[in-house]
Protein backbone atom coordinates (compact mmCIF):
# COMPACT_ATOMS: atom_id res chain seq x y z
CA UNK A 1 0.00 0.00 0.00
CA UNK A 2 1.55 3.52 -0.61
CA UNK A 3 0.26 7.13 -0.48
CA UNK A 4 1.32 9.71 -3.17
CA UNK A 5 1.16 13.33 -2.52
CA UNK A 6 2.71 16.32 -4.90
CA UNK A 7 3.51 19.59 -3.19
CA UNK A 8 5.07 22.62 -4.22
CA UNK A 9 8.14 22.88 -2.21
CA UNK A 10 10.32 21.58 0.37
CA UNK A 11 8.57 22.79 3.39
CA UNK A 12 5.00 21.74 2.05
CA UNK A 13 7.11 18.61 1.77
CA UNK A 14 8.28 18.21 5.58
CA UNK A 15 4.81 19.17 6.92
CA UNK A 16 3.31 16.21 4.75
CA UNK A 17 5.58 13.88 5.48
CA UNK A 18 5.15 14.29 9.41
CA UNK A 19 1.33 14.16 9.25
CA UNK A 20 1.08 11.10 7.11
CA UNK A 21 2.53 8.83 10.27
CA UNK A 22 5.04 6.74 8.29
CA UNK A 23 8.30 5.68 8.96
CA UNK A 24 10.67 7.92 7.28
CA UNK A 25 12.49 4.94 6.47
CA UNK A 26 9.35 4.44 3.78
CA UNK A 27 8.98 8.19 2.64
CA UNK A 28 10.58 8.58 -0.65
CA UNK A 29 10.20 12.17 -2.07
CA UNK A 30 11.00 13.10 -6.00
CA UNK A 31 12.21 16.26 -7.69
CA UNK A 32 13.14 16.71 -11.22
CA UNK A 33 16.09 17.92 -10.84
CA UNK A 34 18.44 15.78 -9.02
CA UNK A 35 20.29 18.76 -7.25
CA UNK A 36 16.90 19.40 -5.62
CA UNK A 37 15.63 15.72 -4.98
CA UNK A 38 18.93 15.19 -3.05
CA UNK A 39 18.97 18.34 -0.81
CA UNK A 40 15.31 17.86 -0.16
CA UNK A 41 15.86 13.66 1.08
CA UNK A 42 18.99 15.16 3.18
CA UNK A 43 17.04 18.19 5.25
CA UNK A 44 14.27 15.67 5.50
CA UNK A 45 15.59 12.38 6.32
CA UNK A 46 13.95 11.00 3.98
CA UNK A 47 14.98 7.82 1.96
CA UNK A 48 16.19 7.30 -1.58
CA UNK A 49 15.31 4.75 -4.13
CA UNK A 50 18.26 2.10 -4.72
CA UNK A 51 19.29 -1.12 -5.09
CA UNK A 52 16.47 -2.59 -2.16
CA UNK A 53 13.74 -1.38 -4.28
CA UNK A 54 14.41 -1.27 -7.61
CA UNK A 55 16.58 -3.87 -8.04
CA UNK A 56 20.25 -4.57 -9.17
CA UNK A 57 19.59 -4.59 -13.18
CA UNK A 58 16.93 -1.71 -12.90
CA UNK A 59 19.60 0.48 -10.60
CA UNK A 60 22.27 -0.22 -13.17
CA UNK A 61 19.57 0.49 -16.12
CA UNK A 62 18.87 3.84 -14.88
CA UNK A 63 22.11 4.97 -15.81
CA UNK A 64 21.60 5.11 -19.12
CA UNK A 65 17.68 6.57 -18.83
CA UNK A 66 17.18 10.10 -19.67
CA UNK A 67 15.94 12.01 -16.04
CA UNK A 68 12.19 11.49 -16.74
CA UNK A 69 12.67 7.99 -17.51
CA UNK A 70 14.99 7.38 -14.18
CA UNK A 71 12.44 8.73 -12.27
CA UNK A 72 9.13 6.92 -13.49
CA UNK A 73 10.92 3.79 -13.32
CA UNK A 74 11.76 4.41 -9.36
CA UNK A 75 8.11 5.64 -8.79
CA UNK A 76 7.69 2.03 -10.22
CA UNK A 77 9.33 0.10 -8.30
CA UNK A 78 7.65 1.33 -5.29
CA UNK A 79 4.43 -0.27 -6.67
CA UNK A 80 2.56 2.86 -9.02
CA UNK A 81 1.66 1.64 -12.23
CA UNK A 82 2.78 2.74 -15.16
CA UNK A 83 0.57 5.26 -15.95
CA UNK A 84 0.59 7.23 -12.30
CA UNK A 85 4.11 7.40 -12.84
CA UNK A 86 3.83 8.99 -15.93
CA UNK A 87 0.95 11.50 -14.65
CA UNK A 88 3.22 11.87 -11.69
CA UNK A 89 6.29 12.79 -13.63
CA UNK A 90 4.45 15.47 -15.21
CA UNK A 91 4.15 17.14 -11.72
CA UNK A 92 7.73 17.09 -11.72
CA UNK A 93 7.68 18.59 -15.10
CA UNK A 94 6.06 21.81 -13.23
CA UNK A 95 8.77 21.62 -10.51
CA UNK A 96 6.22 20.27 -7.90
CA UNK A 97 8.11 17.67 -5.92
CA UNK A 98 6.05 14.57 -5.36
CA UNK A 99 6.04 12.08 -2.22
CA UNK A 100 5.49 8.83 -2.25
CA UNK A 101 4.91 6.75 1.45
CA UNK A 102 4.59 3.32 1.76
CA UNK A 103 4.54 0.46 4.11
CA UNK A 104 6.08 -2.10 1.19
CA UNK A 105 9.12 -1.66 -0.50
CA UNK A 106 9.29 -5.40 -1.54
CA UNK A 107 7.52 -5.05 -4.22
Amino acid sequence: MYQVHVVENGLQAKEKIDSLGFSKENVYLFAHDKDRSEHLTEATHTEEVGMGEQGLLSSLGNVFKSRGDELRSKMESLGLTKQEAAQYETELDKGRVVLVATDDVTH
